[in-house]
């Protein structure tokens, strides 16, 4: 069965315009029968407007009908022509430009050495990079490992500076709650640090032997 757009509005219009069961009402709208009785009944559902399900396109008047006459058919509903405007936008991959795709491993650098308790996958999605560069780049066996310098995401574009502060602290937030689980008390502390400080230090290159 197709997913019901507002299944408790649908159910009051139900209610109040058919003859419908409590049952079949319930199996339509994914609701529990004795939820259906207390819309019946004023008890649930008083400030919701009844929402034409036929206007909406999920249910066909011959549908009704059918199911009116024989109790024990449960009705199927029909693809509503406004279930995908009504979707919720899937936001797309973050695409980054050519001329930056080659900052992504400092980028990834300074997250590595600056905030290792980001997770990889937030990491991969900030930076729009796989996990397996973040793990070339944090064992050094990236194939520019020689020229990775740790900057900042804000500084090379690849990220906005709230979307770095909001990556951050729900990072920080997670492992705060690891440690109180764990009976780990650290000191307290800003999390995110000016990024001229932040990449002052250089990033420790590879021996020749290396």
């Amino acid at each position: 069965m197709a997913d019901i757009l507002m299944p408790k509005a649908t159910a009051v219009w139900l209610v109040d315009n058919t003859s419908l069961t409590f049952e079949q009402i319930a199996d339509f709208c994914g609701l529990h029968p004795l939820e259906v009785k207390g819309i019946a009944d004023g008890e649930v559902a008083r400030d919701i407007r009844g929402a034409d399900p036929i206007a909406n396109g999920q249910l066909s008047r011959e549908e009704i009908d059918a199911a009116q006459g024989d109790p024990k058919r449960r009705m199927t509903a029909l693809k509503s022509r406004h279930a995908e405007h009504l979707k919720p936008a899937k936001k797309a991959p973050r695409y980054t430009p050519v001329s930056r795709r080659q900052d992504r491993p400092d980028a990834i650098a300074w997250f590595v050495r600056n905030h290792p308790e980001v997770a990889d996958a937030q990491i991969a999605r900030l930076l729009g990079t796989t996990k397996a560069t973040i793990d070339q780049v944090r064992n050094r066996t990236h194939w520019n490992s020689a020229n990775i310098k740790p900057v900042d995401p804000v500084s090379l574009g690849l990220s906005t500076q709230i979307e770095l502060d909001e990556i951050v602290r729900k990072a920080a937030e997670k492992r705060a709650r690891d440690n109180a689980r764990k009976g780990i008390v650290e000191p307290e502390g800003p999390t995110l640090e000016p990024a001229a400080e932040t990449t002052a230090e250089p990033w420790p290159q590879a021996d020749e032997e290396d």
